[in-house]
């Protein structure tokens, strides 16, 4: 049986060689392979054909069958890794957190404990009549949140 830790081990050395890392790594009962992987740089369809020839390589598909998707994490997809998350400091995120209120904000930290956002929210002024805009820096740990994802703008 294909594991996820025979997946990872099998493109390990070659990832950390090219200054990629590993989003996700899932394997199905039924031999479904869906390998994420990213870089600071970004990934070319030649790099996942790359990983994808390297995986097949270890496999003997008359032994044992498997279908496999080496890819990006698309563009809706959380972020999961730590890489992740540094490769999108100064971008805005949308933060779900567990009681289900979502805010936006943008990354401007992160580290192996926690992340930091800056929200800017109007507020109102005690003595003004007009809101202004006030910058509140919100830090979580990475399992204080349900989810974060990058907000595309066009």
């Amino acid at each position: 049986m294909i594991t996820k830790e025979t997946i990872h081990n099998i493109i390990e050395g070659k990832i950390t060689e090219d200054n990629c890392f590993i989003v996700d790594i899932k394997v199905s009962a039924t031999n479904k392979i869906m390998v994420l992987i990213d870089s600071i740089e970004g990934i070319t369809i030649d790099y996942c054909i790359q990983i994808s020839r390297l995986i097949e390589g270890e496999f003997d598909r008359e032994v044992e069958d498997f279908e496999l998707e080496v890819s990006t994490p698309g563009l809706g997809q959380p972020l999961k890794v730590l890489p992740q998350y540094i490769k999108n400091i100064g971008r805005e995120i949308e933060v779900i957190l567990f009681d289900g209120a979502p805010f936006k904000g943008i990354l401007v930290s992160a580290n192996e404990d926690d992340f930091t956002v800056e929200e800017e929210k109007k507020v109102k002024i005690e003595g003004k009549k007009k809101k202004e805009i006030k910058i509140f820096s919100h830090t979580y740990k990475f399992d204080e949140v349900k989810s974060v994802k990058l907000i595309i703008s066009f």
